[in-house]
């Protein structure tokens, strides 16, 4: 219980202060921290938990991870129910917390967006269904080829945390105007919930497209982290 309580405590910290950035403090007048910023913070929220609760849960904080790490070997099957359910729910908390928060501020209308994550009319620059599809999917295959390469044995002891919250750093300042960056069902999901409408009818994607990309990179990594000559 103590894992899926990390994990529920870490997602909704995930969940809180990446799309809290964004929600609140990207576009606030003159001094906004615009993409820079709410890609920094994702990051952050990652680093900061990995090195809170990564001995206690491994800090996955991410659906498409926990599937990831499962199909590279490193994570139990009868593990994923409970962690993904863990998440899930963390990111939801999350969401509602964020949004009685927003909510305090005169101007705030969920239909806005609500950092939820879409394509086509919903895409913050307008791309389409298939080009959403697939920077998800490469996106969280390089988000996990990061994770396993800098978690494994033979890399330098310590240093993951840093290397997976640069990694998804950098994976938002890539994707953000495509799709609002997920790579995270959980993260998708805690704000679609709030935002209603279409940010649900497109939650498929941000649930397909990561989980895909998670076990890509998992095979990815298998094959050129093998120590197999």
């Amino acid at each position: 219980m103590k894992k899926y309580g990390a994990e529920f405590i870490g997602t909704f910290w995930l969940v809180l202060g990446g799309c809290g950035s964004a929600v609140i403090s990207a576009a606030y007048p003159d001094v906004g921290i615009g993409h820079l910023g709410v890609a920094l913070a994702f990051g952050l929220t990652v680093l900061t938990m990995a090195f809170a609760i990564g001995h206690i849960s491994g800090c996955h904080l991410n659906p498409a991870v926990s599937i990831g790490l499962w199909a590279g070997g490193r994570f139990e099957a009868k593990e994923l129910g409970p962690y993904i359910i863990s998440q899930v729910l963390g990111a939801i908390l999350a969401g509602g917390v964020l949004y009685v928060i927003a909510s305090g501020n005169a101007g705030f209308v969920v239909s806005g967006g609500f950092a939820s994550n879409g394509y086509g009319e919903h895409s913050p620059d307008k791309y389409s269904m298939t080009a959403a599809l697939i920077c998800e999917i490469v996106m969280t295959m390089m988000f996990l080829v990061i994770i396993l390469g800098s978690t494994d044995k033979r890399a330098p002891a310590g240093l993951a945390p840093i290397a997976i919250g640069l990694g998804l750093t950098l994976i938002h300042l890539i994707s953000i105007p495509v799709t609002n960056t997920s790579v995270n069902p959980a993260r998708s999901t805690g704000v679609a919930l709030f935002a209603g409408g279409w940010a649900i009818s497109q939650l498929w994607l941000f649930w397909v497209a990561p989980i895909i990309g998670g076990v890509l990179g998992a095979v990815v990594y298998r094959f050129i982290g093998s120590e197999d000559k």
